[in-house]
């Protein structure tokens, strides 16, 4: 037979195998390369999210254990408890809004443009339009330029 097929040797009421091709290869889609700036952003939102953190744990370290944490070690004195918790659970919040806009996650990326934008908005109607309203103003044009390298 031709055309691929191939005839068993038993007879001609036997079973036909076709021979198959592998399967089609289909190319991996690209990952865009994380902007500098989008890096420059996470990083510093880290950090912020970690000095959070770190606030909040040394808070509570030295209400449970005084004489082991000393007070001037707090970076926020001024706190209460539920102050710590709220700080504690910004922070972390933080640190995984840095996480997923260094792994170029969408959610990640618009979730920074509202804050973004709602203090640019806070600045504006405030009448605090100084150098701090410029930059976040060129951030945001910048955040909604680069949206194209998220998925």
């Amino acid at each position: 037979m031709s055309g691929g097929a191939t005839a068993n040797a038993t007879g001609a009421g036997a079973p036909v195998e076709i021979d198959h091709l592998p399967p089609a290869w289909e190319p991996t889609p690209a990952r865009p390369r994380l902007p500098v700036g989008v890096a420059v952003v996470a990083i510093l939102i880290g950090l912020s999210g970690f000095v959070m953190v770190l606030a909040a744990l040394l808070f509570v370290l030295n209400n449970a254990f005084g004489a082991a944490v000393p007070s001037s070690l707090e970076i926020f004195p001024s706190i209460e408890l539920l102050g710590a918790l709220i700080l504690l659970v910004l922070g972390v919040a933080l640190l995984s809004v840095a996480t997923s806009l260094w792994r170029q996650e969408t959610w990640a990326l618009w979730t920074t443009i509202v804050l973004v934008f709602a203090m640019v908005t806070y600045l504006f109607f405030t009448g605090f339009i100084t150098v701090l309203f410029v930059l976040f103003v060129v951030l945001l044009v910048y955040l909604l330029a680069v949206r194209r390298y998220f998925y």
